[in-house]
């Protein structure tokens, strides 16, 4: 026996994977396309009232901080230093990009300088 019936697939030599791993891939593509349809579906019908658009709008700096502050606390100083000037460049300059950079730079002076 040659190919993947040597594995015990049956799917041949092409595939060369188990038919169950298709299934769970399609399975869970089909189960993300449902939610995020299903929160643009339930979102169409929720009234946009003063409290959910003031929710609506704080909902991305929630999700950075929580990203960002686990980082910081198992990263060490390096991590902290650099999120500290990215978040200083970003109330003084208001630039995605010129935060990005500087945190990066900030972590890149720090690991060569031998902190982390």
């Amino acid at each position: 026996m040659t190919g993947a019936t040597e594995l015990g697939t049956g799917l041949g030599p092409a595939l060369g994977t188990d038919l169950g791993v298709w299934i769970a891939i399609a399975a869970m593509a089909a189960v993300t396309y449902a939610m995020r349809a299903g929160g643009f579906w339930i979102m169409g019908r929720v009234p946009l009232t003063a409290p959910v658009q003031r929710m609506l709008a704080a909902l991305p700096g929630s999700i950075v901080a929580a990203t960002v502050l686990p980082l910081m606390v198992n990263g060490g100083a390096v991590v902290a230093l650099a999120v500290g000037a990215g978040v200083a460049v970003m109330l003084t300059a208001r630039n995605d990009f010129l935060a990005v950079a500087a945190g990066m730079a900030v972590a890149a002076i720090a690991r060569a300088a031998g902190l982390g």
